[in-house]
């Protein structure tokens, strides 16, 4: 079938023509025509299938009748990332030759100046990422109460980026009898949901099984150890590819894509980088340095993943074996496409098998290996992947040297150590006289000095008992209570200020602060309350304990009470006098 047989409008032909096209792709003969009638499409593609042309010649069909109106675009095309966002411009731009629309793009990093200027003029053609759309939508700069196609393009990387809630807000604000145009590599429970709740009637067409890779591609496996190996053994690749052009290395996590790029680049090679912490700008124009061939080796995270048309890609790598099998789909589809033959290699450390597992349960194929590990890799790997961090020691090596240690202890007929509680095992063992531990640190000649045992811990000197009262005239001790203090004469703060004042030396029974005298408080009771003993008679006729009781005791110290430091001014009684009021 020839794009001449799908019912497209002459100039959407013409434009086709002129860009080398002649005969669609399988998602293209089958979504156009249904698209071209007004009906609600749901296309489940590979990535590389030219789904954008699937959408974009229909609507170019469609927009030929009618012109939009300020702040009310006439579609609306949604992608996940603002790389796609700009590509779909472009390809509006291609096909778009003969038409005179007005195409706005609406992506983070760029000025909202010149964004509004485009949507107050009018714009037929609306592509936008979620998050600027809804931030024009609440500052009133943009009606979506005209959109008579709607465009939700890579579903499943929406889902990915946290995008669905955004999704149904905006599918609330478009028209209810707009068309809906949904295009996804898989479908999630999650956008199976979604297309039930916002299309209406759909046509389903699915000309690939979902998450499939491109028989175009060649698809391999490096064994390889993480660290700075994993990226001599990238550089020993790149040097030794056959048939290479370009690449698309792709790794995880953005300071991974940072440290690669400077590596290669140190090493001569000539690369770029591309990932979700640089502004627009400067993504745009790694991007587009990889187009043109300013450079052959782009650097980037799944930011570069979902969608992106890179014509004549020729190798993709995976630095980092993607933890999602989904991902992995869609990184090898940035080579292979319209046709194309490609290769695709994955870096595989030891502790990335589990993802090559799960990656060939989804494709439903077995990944060969070029590059097979050897015997007794697992060893060379590691155990886990953070080798770099230093050697680490197994259980069962621990549990080795466990034993060891046991029967040293048997052989030179000690007792073994007993097992450490869980609250212990930080705590510093025991050492033994007899068989000294040689120091870790060594000296300068090389030779282990044995290490002094420790003495033993000094005991603590016991304190007084707080019952203990220092007698009268005696100075407490330092730490004291400072009720345990004598009682000072009357007077003796006032010649303490004359010492100081004539610079005489201070009197052996001086404290930093003048005491006061304590307060007495009186008893409720008559003494003829008190039995023989001083104790209250209801304590002796009911056979309790009697207490101790301090107040009008001479032999000793007086019991110091909350009024011990109050001025004595403040311990007078004040007479209160009661004058009663005319209402009394």
């Amino acid at each position: 079938m020839k794009f001449s047989e799908l019912g497209l409008s002459d100039k959407v032909q013409q434009a086709v023509a002129a860009s080398g096209y002649d005969t669609p792709t399988p998602i293209q003969e089958q979504a156009i025509p249904h698209a071209l009638a007004g009906r609600d499409v749901l296309g489940i593609a590979q990535t590389g299938t030219g789904k954008t042309a699937a959408f974009t010649l229909p609507m170019l069909s469609r927009l030929e009748s009618g012109r939009a109106r300020a702040r009310m675009p006439r579609t609306l095309i949604l992608e996940p990332t603002r790389e796609l966002a700009a590509q779909v411009e472009e390809a509006f731009v291609k096909y778009g030759v003969n038409h005179k629309l007005n195409v706005a793009l609406l992506i983070g990093g760029v000025s909202f100046g010149d964004q509004e200027a485009k949507i107050m003029r009018g714009a037929d053609v609306l592509i936008a990422t979620p998050g600027r759309l809804l931030d024009f939508a609440e500052r009133g700069k943009l009606l979506l109460t005209g959109i008579e196609i709607l465009v939700i393009d890579e579903a499943d990387r929406m889902l990915d980026m946290g995008f669905i809630p955004d999704i149904e807000r905006i599918c609330k604000l478009v028209p209810f009898t707009r068309q809906t145009l949904f295009f996804s590599a898989t479908m999630p429970p999650e956008i199976t949901r979604l297309t039930e709740t916002f299309l209406h009637n759909p046509v389903r067409i699915e000309v690939a099984r979902a998450a499939s890779t491109a028989t175009t591609i060649t698809q391999g496996l490096v064994a390889t150890a993480p660290g700075a190996e994993k990226r001599e053994t990238l550089r020993r690749i790149l040097r030794s590819a056959a048939d290479f052009k370009n690449a698309i290395i792709f790794c995880n996590r953005k300071r991974d894509v940072a440290l690669l790029h400077k590596s290669l680049v140190t090493h001569g090679f000539s690369a770029g980088a591309l990932h979700g912490d640089l502004d627009q700008r400067a993504r745009m124009a790694a991007l587009e340095s990889f187009k043109t061939g300013d450079v052959n080796l782009l650097v980037c995270s799944d930011v570069a993943a979902r969608g992106l048309d890179i014509p004549d890609v020729s190798h993709v790598f995976n630095f980092d074996v993607p933890t999602h099998p989904e991902d992995y789909v869609h990184r090898i589809g940035r080579t292979g496409r319209a046709g194309k033959l490609g290769t695709a290699i994955s870096l595989v450390p030891h502790a990335d098998q589990k993802y090559i597992d799960a990656i060939e349960k989804l494709i439903e194929r077995k990944i060969d290996w070029m590059e097979a590990p050897e015997a007794g890799a697992a060893e060379t790997f590691g155990d886990d992947v953070t080798a770099e961090a230093g050697p680490r020691r197994s259980r069962r090596a621990k549990a080795g040297t466990a034993r060891s240690g046991e029967e040293r202890h048997v052989t030179s007929g000690e007792r073994a150590p007993q097992a450490r509680g869980r609250g212990e095992r930080f705590k510093r063992p025991a050492r033994v006289a007899s068989a000294p531990v040689p120091d870790m640190d060594a000296s300068e000649t090389g030779v282990a000095q044995e290490r002094p045992a420790r003495e033993p811990r000094r005991s603590r000197p016991e304190r007084p008992m707080r019952s203990e009262r220092p007698a009268q005239g005696e100075r407490p001790a330092r730490g004291e209570h400072r009720h345990e203090t004598p009682q000072r004469q009357d007077g003796q703060h006032r010649q303490e200020g004359q010492h100081r004042q004539e610079g005489q030396p201070r009197p052996q029974g001086d404290r930093s602060r003048p005491s006061f005298a304590p307060v007495r408080f009186a008893d409720s009771r008559s003494p003829d309350s008190r039995g023989a003993e001083g104790a209250p008679q209801h304590y002796q006729q009911s056979g309790e304990r009697p207490r101790r009781d301090y107040r009008d005791r001479d032999d000793g110290p007086a019991v110091v009470g909350l009024g011990d430091h109050v001025p004595s001014f403040l311990l007078r009684p004040v007479k209160l006098r009661v004058t009663k009021t005319a209402e009394e």
